[in-house]
């Protein structure tokens, strides 16, 4: 496995499903993680005990992607705990399927403010923090950026939103050392897929059948990616899209 010992990671959204289990193979894997999350304390303190449990470190903290003196508290605490900054991966971000009539401008905005502007903040500030070596921002898309799916255009448009975000941030920052990837997972069973619905049901079935490997994901399959983009093994990739979907089409 990639050694990130002495590096510290910061991931937003990670008191459950993708953004733990990348938040639990980052500590594995050697680094110091800070489990960000919104709303979720007790989901978050049990990432840390299960962190904690196996002789990693890691600290939850919250805060709210989509506003700037959040963020800043996030990685202020982050400076506090470890006293420096080496990954972010912006993880957190929210998902509903809509048909076209039933957007509001609410739907719009709070996608958009937590998927994008928090990318964004959440990348600006990191970019505040990386030494002078630089550092390893990873993004979350999905498969959805490229492939249509009905009900999904809002929540399409955040992750088209994000590819480009990558490549454009990839190429202002690397002056400075600062790589900037993203993945794109397809169908992961996680906490929120169950809430939805969506495991057992048509649209998993659908899914599966679209998908090469012949299951759903599991978080652990888009850790290990970005375990690979967290560390030096991935030193020469930068603005790259890597789509960890089973082989999703």
């Amino acid at each position: 496995m990639s050694n990130l010992k002495g590096k510290v990671a910061v991931v937003t959204g990670a008191s459950k499903g993708i953004g733990a289990g990348i938040a639990k193979s980052l500590s594995a894997a050697g680094a110091s993680v800070v489990i960000n999350y919104a709303s979720s304390k007790e989901g978050a303190d049990r990432v840390v005990a299960e962190i904690t449990a196996k002789g990693g470190k890691a600290v939850a903290v919250k805060g709210d992607v989509a506003k700037a003196a959040d963020v800043q508290h996030i990685f202020d605490e982050t400076k506090k705990a470890f006293g420096q900054v080496d990954v972010l991966v912006n993880n957190a971000g929210v998902y509903a399927f809509s048909p076209l009539e039933s957007i509001s401008e609410d739907d719009f905005h709070r996608h958009f403010n937590t998927n994008v502007l928090g990318t964004i903040l959440a990348t600006k500030e990191a970019a505040k923090h990386f030494g002078e070596g630089g550092g390893s921002v990873i993004n979350v898309s999905s498969v959805v950026s490229k492939v249509a799916v009905p009900g999904a255009s809002v929540y399409s448009a955040t992750k088209g939103a994000v590819d480009t975000l990558t490549r454009t941030l990839a190429a202002e920052l690397g002056p400075r050392k600062i790589r900037v990837n993203v993945i794109a997972p397809g169908g992961v069973e996680t906490e929120g897929t169950h809430t939805a619905g969506v495991m057992g049901s048509d649209f998993e079935k659908q899914i599966v059948a679209r998908t090469a490997l012949g299951r759903f994901g599991q978080p652990d399959d888009i850790a290990k990616v970005a375990v690979f983009l967290a560390s030096d093994e991935s030193a020469w990739m930068t603005g790259e899209r890597l789509e960890a979907s089973g082989g999703y089409n």
